[in-house]
């Protein structure tokens, strides 16, 4: 027969300080990636908070749209070097071409794909905020470089979309959503942790998970 008493032992419970110790390494761990991440990510919230505002009103604020030409006359000798381009295809423009574009219309063409055919190269510039081209006319060398803008606030949505920004935007993109995640799950995790001094923490939450749920099911069609 078992002894009263042995049925009556519970495991014996972890030492008050080791609890402690081991509550005190966690906050210190999140609070120390929550700063750091805050202040990678602090700008780019800024940024794209402000930007959601402005996309989500994108239709009432004006944007006049600006258009400026230039032309230049391209060189007899680079003119030359183009009868050996090929009358049909999609390759940049030669090196010695982007750099004349570069000195003369102070665009930037190189590496950059072309609408190549017989008559003429065309090259698409579009850019955050705008828009814009360059045609090289094949037979007289003419060059055409058309751009248009449509102000600050539509150069900063182009941001937030990541529209026409290139690689190193593209990246920094990814880099501030890292941050930004690393920001919320160090949030949470010290919410966690203080939640027994605050009642409020979890309603707070739920309300935080249950407003947009109700909004996207019964208002989004």
């Amino acid at each position: 027969m078992i002894d009263a008493a042995a049925r009556t032992t519970k495991p014996p419970k972890a030492p008050k300080s080791a609890l402690n110790a081991t509550r005190s390494f966690w906050l210190k761990q999140l609070h120390q990636w929550h700063w750091i991440s805050a202040s990678i990510s602090l700008v780019g919230l800024l940024l794209f908070a402000v930007t959601g505002i402005t996309l989500n009103h994108a239709a009432g604020i004006p944007a006049e749209p600006v258009t400026t030409e230039a032309t230049a006359d391209l060189p007899a000798p680079l003119l030359a070097r183009l009868s050996a381009f090929p009358s049909e295809t999609t390759d940049p423009v030669p090196d010695a071409v982007a750099r004349w574009a570069s000195e003369a219309l102070n665009v930037r063409i190189a590496g950059r794909p072309t609408e190549t055919t017989a008559e003429e190269i065309y090259v698409a510039l579009a850019e955050p905020g705008g828009d814009g081209w360059l045609t090289i006319d094949r037979a007289t060398g003419e060059a055409l470089r058309e751009r248009t803008t449509r102000g600050a606030i539509a150069w900063l949505n182009d941001l937030h979309k990541g529209r026409n920004t290139g690689p190193v935007w593209y990246w920094f993109i990814d880099v501030f959503a890292v941050a930004c995640i690393v920001f919320a799950v160090t949030g949470f995790g010290l919410t966690w942790l203080h939640a027994r001094q605050r009642p409020s923490t979890w309603p707070l939450l739920g309300l935080g998970l249950l407003i947009p749920a109700v909004i996207a099911l019964l208002f989004i069609h």
